[in-house]
């Protein structure tokens, strides 16, 4: 590739803060689900890098980017049909077989969302600031008015009360200041911040510890419109006291059975069995990613609500 940029190049990544940065400085876009991924184009020829550098190109065979000598930063995203982002869809892409691969790529094409621009023509943009990065890329999506394939541009917010409904509604807001230039690999510059969302769920279970006597994670679990309860996730960062005063609480309500299956997909290489449990305890959780159905990460437990029916606790409250 005669590009001034030559893969890999280590993303530009953000800062995790509670709390929105103000200032003239700020501009802010929405935190989307997916991959994040830098794609060189140099003509016809295109290759997509993965955070960690990895190549992605095989995986994504129906990306269309339109012609031209650039590198832009964004995120692949795959879309249901409400226009949400599945993540659960883009890890299926990532498989070995070529003809899984070419089925995929008709059944869940996948769309990249350009937010910055750190190469034009023959020119460098890393030492530009991002406003004027920000300035080039919309210009260079302009000039691709018909073409743009796969190609969507982010929004962008000026003010933290325009970027408000993203905290509300979406998974949350990168701010980034507009007048810092690219720099890969570094937590400078940017901020990002989640939506933190909560619901109730029934404790359906416990995972021991790695300590003896003590609870790992408690299993978490919903209740659809038919009364079935679904494991939906587990809970982490338990403290170390609530970790051994939690085998006597729970005691009085293990079944004396064993409960199986991964309560989080994404925790590879652990054990899975756990302690079942009556479903008569409820706690409130703080969580900010779902996928399938299910919890991304382990949660957060805020307190146990005493006051509130298992049967309560709806499968709804994930949407």
């Amino acid at each position: 590739m005669a590009l001034p940029l030559k893969p890999p190049v280590k993303p530009q990544l953000a800062l995790s803060r509670k709390l929105l940065p103000e200032g003239e400085e700020w501009s802010y876009e929405q935190k989307w689900d997916g991959f994040r991924a830098i794609v060189f184009v140099d003509g016809d020829e295109v290759h997509v890098q993965s955070r960690n550098g990895k190549p992605l190109s095989r995986y994504f065979p129906e990306l269309k980017m339109p012609d031209g000598r650039y590198v832009v930063d964004g995120e692949l995203v795959i879309l249901d049909e409400d226009g949400h982002e599945v993540f659960d869809a883009l890890q299926n892409r990532i498989h070995p077989a070529e003809s899984r691969i070419t089925m995929l790529a008709e059944q869940t094409p996948v769309i990249f969302r350009a937010f910055d621009l750190l190469a034009a023509n023959r020119k460098k943009l890393l030492g530009d600031s991002f406003a004027a990065r920000r300035d080039a890329l919309e210009a260079l999506v302009e000039s691709w008015r018909g073409i743009r394939g796969s190609v969507e541009l982010t929004d962008l917010m000026r003010s933290p009360e325009e970027a408000e409904p993203w905290l509300n509604g979406g998974e949350g807001v990168i701010a980034k200041d507009c007048t810092a230039p690219y720099r890969p690999g570094e937590r400078k510059g940017m901020v990002k911040v989640k939506r933190l969302r909560t619901i109730d769920t029934v404790v359906v279970g416990w995972r021991p510890g790695k300590e003896e006597g003590t609870v790992g994670s408690l299993i978490l679990g919903l209740y659809d419109k038919q009364g079935e309860l679904h494991v939906i996730g587990h809970t982490s960062g338990l403290k170390a006291n609530e970790k051994r005063e939690l085998v006597l609480k729970l005691a009085p309500y293990e079944t004396g059975e064993r409960g199986s299956g991964d309560p989080s997909r994404w925790d590879a290489g652990r054990e899975l069995e756990w302690i079942t449990l009556r479903p008569e305890l409820v706690v409130e959780i703080s969580y900010d990613h779902t996928s399938g159905g299910r919890i991304r990460h382990g949660a957060k437990l805020l307190r146990w609500r005493e006051d509130k029916a298992p049967k309560d606790c709806g499968i709804e409250q994930l949407s």
